[in-house]
């Protein structure tokens, strides 16, 4: 099964879309699933943009709304998890995830989902410290904090995710787990991006949350965005018990701009006789199912039951038994229901109402999933509270007490946070939690002679030769050896791989002794010769007609410059 994975979209369905055809059409092949790593922008009008954290004058419509209306469907499957860039007010009416448009679907703030036989799960938003421990309380409209916070990720899904037994093919998260930057060409990223430096030397760059689940979960690939850059790197873990140590292969691809790197193809077997459509994942729902009633929607900070004589139940994992009652609260059938419908109405190019207010709305998905399982609509219920706090503030003129900016409030006061709740003090230049990417518009000042088209290139190998299970590692980028904290075992599949490729011609390139004990000398007869794919502006021929290479107009090269906001986010 050949498996697209895009960066960051920010909303580019169409150029996507268009990117996969034109790479299916130039290997001959068949993308059978396209999975987005956050930033995926499922604006539905202009209301929807009020709730995405960007400065107001980047703010723009984009393409997702066409297929949300209708007038387009996606061509592939499409499974994404959200980032610090989105619609919030949209993806909050699918806590446990939903589709969003026909054929795209989202996992909701975290989640698990089987497609054919592959395990997919994911953790939507980036790490936040102060935001941590709190509830799911956020609620529009928002106020310039709750803007953030709303996609800050909490421990409460993280809890559920370590709850997983059953091992995982592929996760996804927007911003990187803390430290795999030093499972690959550290160099090569700090070339890339020099002013990620101090941040990787104090290993303060990334979620801790995430590289806790890494080490937890430990799943065949690890994808993620976020930082704008691709880089590759192989994770070894160490055993556990009597088991052979598990790989992780870990990706993270950039946002889709023209000559970036945003689009990479994974070929992984499918399970013989599985489904053909997307299903539920029978330990996900058991564990949600668990775990309904630590869920909350205020903002005083919560931690997770531990097994320290305070709690009376800590391991939620789900048995046999559990995984069966799901199965039967589902009437033994595990596919996800094609249930889509609009909650709101859709942007009209043609009737454009900029002053549309954002809409808020329970979605028939949530309810009918809460239904069928026990499960509490966290939207509907922030809903209630913020309805419940309104008519208490306005019958005594008082307000609702709120956490100081510590996060330090009643209620677990003697329980101290997993991680630390105030990080200013780990680095003098840059924020950890949450990157500043400054020199991100920078990097494309020198591409303004191409404002009106869109080169987009994909690089990869051919597909046709591929083994299965290999990531297409293209130009400048490589697979690192494995580090582990024990001996590593050999692993031959991962030496071959193709030497690497180029995007510009003539530039030299001395390989490193990493890259050559992974990749070789590139004179094996056995590797296929790597492929460059690009779409290029200069195209022969006929008007109108579709040459080898299409062409694709540019809508918006500097979409979120966020240089100019307080708490600027890549």
């Amino acid at each position: 099964m050949k498996i697209a994975v895009e960066g960051c979209c920010h909303g580019e369905l169409d150029k996507i879309y268009e990117t996969i055809e034109y790479l299916e059409q130039k290997e001959g092949v068949k993308v059978d699933l396209l999975v987005c790593c956050g930033d995926f922008q499922a604006v539905r009008n202009e209301g929807d943009m009020k709730c995405m954290a960007v400065p107001a004058k980047y703010r723009t419509m984009q393409t997702f709304y066409k297929y949300y209306s209708g007038e387009k469907k996606a061509p592939v499957l499409t499974i994404f998890i959200g980032g610090n860039h989105e619609a919030s007010n949209h993806l909050q009416e699918l806590p446990y995830g939903g589709w969003v448009a026909p054929n795209i679907y989202y996992l909701g703030y975290a989640g698990v989902v089987r497609y054919r036989g592959i395990r997919i799960g994911g953790l939507s938003g980036i790490f936040k410290s102060r935001d941590y421990r709190k509830g799911h309380h956020e609620f529009p409209p928002y106020n310039p904090e709750t803007l953030r916070s709303v996609y800050h990720i909490r421990n409460i899904e993280v809890f559920k995710l370590k709850q997983i037994q059953m091992p995982i093919d592929i996760f996804m998260s927007h911003d990187w787990p803390r430290g795999i930057y030093y499972y690959g060409s550290t160099e090569e990223l700090l070339r890339k991006k020099k002013f990620l430096r101090q941040e990787v030397e104090s290993n303060t760059l990334g979620s801790p949350a995430a590289e806790e689940l890494l080490a937890h979960l430990q799943p065949s690939y690890w994808f993620s965005a976020h930082l704008h850059v691709k880089f590759a790197a192989i994770m070894q873990h160490p055993p556990k018990g009597n088991a052979a140590p598990r790989v992780t292969k870990f990706l993270s691809l950039d946002k889709c701009l023209p000559y970036r790197e945003f689009l990479q193809i994974v070929d992984i077997p499918e399970r013989p006789g599985s489904s053909e459509g997307l299903e539920y994942d029978p330990e996900w729902l058991a564990i949600l199912k668990a775990t309904n009633t630590l869920q909350r929607t205020t903002p005083h900070p919560w931690n997770p039951p531990e097994n320290n004589g305070l709690h009376e139940r800590w391991d939620f994992r789900a048995s046999e038994a559990a995984m069966m009652q799901v199965v039967e609260d589902l009437s033994g059938d595990l596919a996800v229901p094609d249930n889509f419908s609009a909650t709101a109405p859709s942007y009209d190019p043609n009737k454009p109402h900029p002053q549309a207010t954002p809409s808020y709305n329970t979605n028939p998905q949530t309810t009918e999933l809460c239904a069928k399982l026990g499960l509490t609509d966290l939207y509907a219920q922030a809903e209630q509270r913020r309805d419940d706090v309104g008519r208490a503030q306005g019958s005594t003129g008082g307000e609702e007490e709120e956490d100081d900016e510590d996060g330090d409030s009643v209620g677990s006061a003697d329980e101290p946070s997993e991680y630390p709740t105030d990080t200013s003090g780990l680095s003098s230049s840059f924020n950890p939690d949450e990157i500043t990417i400054e020199d991100e518009w920078e990097e494309v000042e020198g591409e303004e002679e191409e404002e009106e088209e869109l080169k987009a290139e994909v690089t990869g190998e051919e597909l046709s030769n591929a083994k299965a299970g290999e990531i297409h590692t293209p130009s400048r980028l490589v697979l690192p050896e494995p580090k582990c904290g024990v001996s590593p075992t050999p692993l031959p599949d991962l030496a071959n791989l193709p030497p690497p490729s180029h995007s510009t011609p003539a530039a030299a390139h001395t390989q490193s002794r990493v890259e050559s004990a992974v990749l070789g000398s590139g004179d094996d007869e056995d590797v296929p010769a790597a492929r460059i794919l690009k779409r290029t502006s200069n195209e022969s021929g006929n008007a109108g007609s579709r040459g080898p290479t299409p062409r694709i107009k540019r809508r918006n090269q500097v979409i979120y410059a966020a240089v100019e906001d307080d708490e600027c986010e890549g």
